[in-house]
């Protein structure tokens, strides 16, 4: 209470009281903690920062505090998901009160009760009182409000009197933070020569040309990659492959997925529902009582209905039409109106044909080409036939169909031809937009009629019979496998099991690869309640959503340097591709002549490209993607001058620069300067925590208890 007793003594104001939700100012709870118990030893704890335990019990009361924020702010109970990004919030703030707090010890840093004091009544309110403290319909910051609040402080709810107090016990510890923080920020510095250099590496642009030899033109199977090379590479690059803790498992699910039962009982309680539907006086209340989806009055064009209820258009006003089966869904749609919309919906299907460059030469061959199949068409040809054997877009699998579509979502040109027609058939002539030429038949013609819906939707869900046959048959699994082998033997067997593997799973972790709360499976596999999981070990039947999975450990990682197990698909990967490149390179090596001889004496794997507008700052050459080194050679050559062999990316490269194009406007270098040390002091923040955290050498042994 010390900061409210000096505010007190200063103020003199009277006593009043402010009924205002003081929970808006919480902004990180008493996280600290950490007092060393006499009792209990370590089974109590949930992790390590900078030395210092962490308790459950404190870390609890943190959890605790993040939790009441949330339902202050969302309105409702945090589920599980939520649950566990709130334990990671109180966790991160763990580790800044305690780590932080040893560096402010180091250095001196201290906050004045005067400090506290301004930062509540003085010249520099604290952000979040200023905004409690101002009125919603004036805009105006009322200082004496604050006053008048702590003035009665002790007359307001138990719960308001604490929210206020972990604030108060906040504010120091987050001033000392800023300042901290300033410190390094504020020492951040840009010079004269860097900004020119960055300005100049950011609008200098070459002209080149490339002799490109990709890595996949020698196969896999030709270059042998050994053990030992794989441990020299990552010898060499550990600052890439540092690692926290991490568990590898592969695992077997047994989905819940309704039967034919189910689906049958769910199309005969909706077949009864069609026939009551169809007499309903309050089709809105129908719905309300029938349906798992609440009623939506809107009128919809085709382009928003149901495919299969598009194929009964035109709709009449009171039928009923379905049931309709769709993704686990059955629907009866009712058509309570309709009327004219304000714009057209129409369908159509198209063959894109894409000029292969932007020269005049490249879009006269694409409107060649496009008339060509056009006139196929006119004689006869099917027109999907010809969309996937020409197209060149989204719509080949397709056979070009584009389905209803409203106006306002195509490109102008295009959508001028669709709704400029009156009837449907194939358009006379191919339509030019920024895209290629267009070879267009329309399929349905344009209607602005909308129509609306009532819909009761049923979701065909498995029942608690079909839950249980999962369960069972699970738990057979799990009888069976009693280790690794016998896991991959089981699936082996059964051809209605797929086997899948999860790499690396944190501690933290929610998921499992696409198995979303998952996070049962993620505390097995590091074990918990006293017991420790060892490789090999099989895990207990699984619920997780609607699926039952059973696990086993196949390996673990202590956070360091990653071992070559755990990497040896990108390890060899990246060793491949360099014993690739001295294949390449070596065949290269001593040959002159111009790109074009050298690509000829090497073989057909050979490429000469050129590329424009290439730039130093981004390290990439457009049409080929990222090539720092290639891109930093070619900007160290005169023009015309060729590069050695350089071991790329994605390949070997010999690049010749063709010009180099300076910028010839001038720069104003301050604005660059201040452009560059905005983006260094945004990032300081991050990478100041992320450094005290690494100090701090933190141990996170939540998972023993969530």
């Amino acid at each position: 209470m010390a900061l409210i007793n000096t505010i007190r003594e200063k103020s003199g104001w009277a006593v009043g009281t402010v009924a205002i939700g003081m929970l808006l100012f919480i902004v990180g709870g008493d996280l600290i903690g950490g007092k060393n118990k006499l009792f209990g030893g370590n089974e109590n704890v949930v992790g390590e920062v900078a030395g210092q335990k962490i308790e459950l019990n404190d870390f609890n009361a943190a959890l605790e505090q993040a939790k009441q924020g949330f339902i202050q702010q969302q309105g409702r109970q945090p589920d599980e998901q939520a649950m566990g990004y709130l334990r990671d919030q109180a966790w991160n703030q763990t580790i800044y009160k305690i780590a932080f707090q040893k560096e402010f010890d180091k250095l001196g840093l201290t906050v004045s009760e005067d400090e506290l004091t301004d930062m509540v009544q003085g010249k520099n309110i604290h952000p979040s009182i200023r905004q409690a403290f101002t009125d919603q319909q004036t805009g105006q910051f009322d200082r004496s409000k604050i006053i008048q609040y702590l003035q009665g402080l002790d007359k307001l709810p138990p719960d308001a009197q604490a929210a206020w107090l972990n604030f108060e016990a906040n504010l120091g510890p987050e001033r000392a933070g800023q300042k901290y923080n300033n410190l390094i920020k504020l020492s951040t510095y840009v010079t004269t020569a860097e900004a020119k250099r960055f300005d100049e590496d950011q609008n200098t642009k070459a002209s080149l040309r490339y002799l490109f030899i990709p890595y996949f033109s020698i196969s896999d199977s030709a270059v042998k990659v050994t053990d030992d090379q794989l441990q020299a590479y990552l010898d060499k690059n550990k600052s890439r492959y540092k690692v926290e803790d991490g568990r590898s498992i592969e695992y077997v699910t047994v989905p819940v997925v309704a039967s034919k039962e189910d689906s049958a009982a769910v199309r005969q309680n909706v077949a009864q529902l069609a026939v009551q539907f169809a007499s309903a006086p309050n089709d809105s209340l129908f719905v309300k009582l029938n349906s798992d989806q609440p009623y939506n009055g809107a009128y919809l064009s085709p382009a928003d209905m149901p495919e299969k209820l598009r194929q009964q258009l035109p709709l009449t006003v009171g039928k009923v039409y379905g049931p309709y089966a769709e993704n686990g869904t059955t629907s009866l749609f009712k058509v309570t109106g309709q009327k004219a919309g304000t714009a057209y919906a129409a369908r159509a299907s198209h063959i894109l044909i894409k000029p292969e460059g932007t020269t005049p030469e490249a879009d006269a061959a694409a409107k060649a080409k496009a008339t060509e199949v056009l006139n196929k068409i006119k004689g006869g040809a099917d027109f999907a036939a010809m969309a996937r054997q020409y197209g060149t877009d989204g719509t080949v699998s397709t056979g070009g169909d584009l389905g209803w579509f409203q106006q306002g979502r195509m490109v102008p040109e295009f959508e001028k031809a669709i709704f400029g027609a009156s009837a449907t058939g194939l358009l006379p002539a191919p339509v030019k937009t920024s895209f290629g030429y267009h070879i267009i038949k329309i399929t349905a013609p344009k209607t602005n009629q909308t129509y609306q819906l009532a819909a009761v939707q049923k979701k065909i869900e498995p029942s608690d019979a079909t839950r249980d046959a999962a369960y069972a048959k699970a738990q057979e699994l799990k009888g069976q496998i009693t280790d690794l082998e016998s896991l991959r033997k089981v699936v082996a067997k059964d051809k209605t099991l797929q086997k899948q593997e999860a790499r690396g799973l944190g501690r933290g972790d929610q998921a499992v690869n696409n198995l979303q709360g998952a996070r049962e499976v993620v505390r097995w596999a590091y074990g918990t309640g006293g017991k420790t999981t060892k490789v090999g070990d099989v895990s207990e039947v699984f619920d997780v959503n609607d699926q039952y999975v059973v696990a086993v450990l196949t390996g673990e990682r202590s956070k360091g340097v990653a071992d070559v197990a755990g990497l040896k698909p990108e390890l060899t990967a990246a060793v491949r591709n360099e014993e690739k490149a001295k294949q390449i390179m070596a065949k290269l090596n001593g040959k002159n002549g111009t790109l074009e001889q050298l690509a000829a004496g090497y073989g057909a794997a050979a490429q000469v490209k050129t590329a424009d507008g290439v730039v130093l700052g981004t390290g990439a050459i457009p049409g080929l993607g990222t090539e720092p080194l290639a891109v930093g050679k070619a900007f160290g050559l005169k023009p015309g001058q060729k590069s050695a062999p350089i071991q790329g990316e994605q390949g070997v490269l010999i690049v010749e620069p063709v010009s180099v194009q300076k910028p010839t406007t001038p720069t104003d270098i301050a604005a660059v300067r201040k452009q560059l040390t905005t983006q260094r002091t945004g990032r300081a923040d991050g990478l100041i925590y992320e450094a005290v955290k690494t100090n701090a050498n933190v141990k996170d042994e939540r998972n023993k208890f969530f």
